[in-house]
């Protein structure tokens, strides 16, 4: 399983450690704004127990991001394909980060690193990114990363009740050609 090391970030496999911290993140209204609701703890420990079993099956995925200055968990990162009922294919990046964590570009650093991954160890020619209409911080990351968006590619998310919520944008990067 591969772990990945910025400048301040190490992206790793998931801790027991890591289980608490990660439950009152998806507990928080704030931190699942975006979502269609918040995860009890039972759901939190399930997901990242996926999460460590994709990584050592695969050796990538949705990693686990801690701060190497305190060694504190932060959230994740990573790199996960695009689920089948999803109007594309490919793979796609993400990350989703404890509150006292935004506002540090900790998820630029973060995602940038995923994304070279993908490009330089993968191989991959294309990754995406998906988020909400209005989730514009993400948004915001994407546009950091140099990923841009073509409207012709905003759907409506199948995996989301009808409401604000539903309407997703997809953001691409190419890989740089040598």
């Amino acid at each position: 399983m591969s772990e990945l090391r910025t400048d301040r970030l190490l992206l790793r496999g998931w801790r027991k450690s890591d289980l608490a911290p990660w439950a009152a993140m998806n507990a928080d209204p704030e931190v699942r704004e975006y979502f269609p609701g918040v995860l009890t703890r039972e759901q939190s420990e399930a997901s990242a127990a996926l999460f460590q079993a994709d990584l050592e099956q695969r050796g990538w995925g949705w990693w686990a991001v801690e701060v190497r200055a305190t060694g504190e968990f932060i959230g994740f990162t990573g790199l996960d394909p695009v689920e089948e009922d999803m109007p594309f294919s490919g793979v796609e990046a993400g990350w989703r980060l404890a509150r006292t964590a935004w506002g540090h570009g900790y998820a630029t650093e973060a995602a940038r690193a995923a994304v070279d991954f993908g490009f330089e160890r993968l191989g991959l020619a294309e990754i995406l990114a998906v988020t909400t209409a209005t989730n514009l911080r993400s948004q915001a990351v994407m546009r950091r990363l140099g990923m841009t968006r073509n409207p012709a590619d905003d759907f409506d998310d199948p995996d989301v009740p009808e409401g604000p919520l539903r309407r997703s944008v997809v953001f691409r990067l190419a890989a740089r050609s040598s």
